[in-house]
């Protein structure tokens, strides 16, 4: 069962949909989770995926579109900016503690590739969140420094330079998330399985959306590279944590960001390495995200109870 939700974010509005078990008729306040989905990605992706699912098994959860993106209200559109994707999710949790049937004290987060690292920089200072699990968890800022081409404060610098020429022009810039096409990735020499697995995934048929536009505004990577989505974990994340992992090791870094969150974190509770699977077959492919949902569910019921 699914439920349109408004969430109130000053003066904005986000687009949601609150996923329910089909009978909840005359049962106790349910146990809800909160998806934070990756980067590029609406409510309609990803979080419907595990939300519909983790729903079959008794536990609410929520999708929604962050703010700037999606259906969601915002403005410069298709900005990525870390610190109110975890916002976005406290005002999620203001939301639900307004909803009848939904228990204010048993709710957990979910934050899938950059999601999960939006989840974990909340939840070590958002404590209304009672548990986290992170399934091919990403620290983007980590992800983006990694890759650019010089260092990440020549990077900066030029950020800055071609901010001042959005200024002055008047145009915004915005950029691909990824190549619109394999057609595109082969022509720019993009060969490698991560990147070609995510284009099918978000470019067709298969996941793509039509509120998923595959931009971002090109001053949300001055924010991104600044961005240290783990910054005192060890202190401050008191929760129960779950990281599910993909077995094969690309070049997401989502196997190494999501090691690195289990060592560091103050209260680890289950590991899964799901054998086989890559980073984007745990968007949707059957086998591997019915294998990660067992998990959470079993996570879910034991530190939700």
């Amino acid at each position: 069962m699914r439920q349109d939700v408004t969430i109130s974010r000053g003066s904005i509005e986000l687009s949601a949909v609150l996923h329910l078990p089909d009978d909840i008729a005359g049962t106790a306040p349910l146990p809800v989770v909160v998806l934070s989905t990756p980067g590029s990605s609406v409510k309609e992706q990803i979080g419907a995926n595990y939300a519909s699912r983790l729903a079959v098994h008794g536990i609410a959860a929520l999708a929604f579109d962050p703010a700037h993106q999606g259906q969601s209200g915002g403005e410069p559109r298709d900005l990525e900016d870390p610190y109110r994707r975890g916002e976005d999710i406290s005002y999620a949790i203001d939301t639900l503690a307004t909803i009848p049937g939904i228990d204010p004290q048993r709710i957990g987060v979910l934050g899938i590739c950059a999601g999960g690292g939006y989840a974990v920089h909340t939840a070590r200072t958002e404590h209304r969140i009672k548990a986290i699990a992170t399934v091919v968890p990403v620290d983007i800022g980590t992800a983006f420094r990694s890759f650019q081409p010089g260092s990440p404060a020549e990077a900066l610098g030029s950020l800055a330079d071609a901010r001042t020429e959005e200024v002055l022009s008047g145009e915004l810039n915005r950029v691909n998330w990824l190549p619109d096409t394999l057609e595109d990735a082969a022509a720019g020499g993009i060969t490698d399985i991560d990147t070609t697995q995510a284009i099918t995934f978000y470019r067709t048929e298969r996941g793509g959306n039509e509120h998923s536009t595959n931009r971002r505004l090109a001053r949300s990577d001055s924010l991104i590279l600044g961005y240290d989505a783990y910054h005192l974990v060890d202190q401050l994340m008191t929760q129960p944590l779950q990281v599910i992992l993909a077995g094969r090791i690309g070049n997401t870094g989502s196997y190494e960001a999501g090691m690195r969150l289990w060592k560091l974190s103050p209260n680890p509770i289950d590991l899964m390495v799901i054998e086989g699977a890559g980073h984007y077959e745990m968007y949707d492919e059957p086998e591997y995200v019915d294998a990660a949902i067992d998990r959470l569910v079993t996570f879910y019921t034991d530190n939700l109870a």
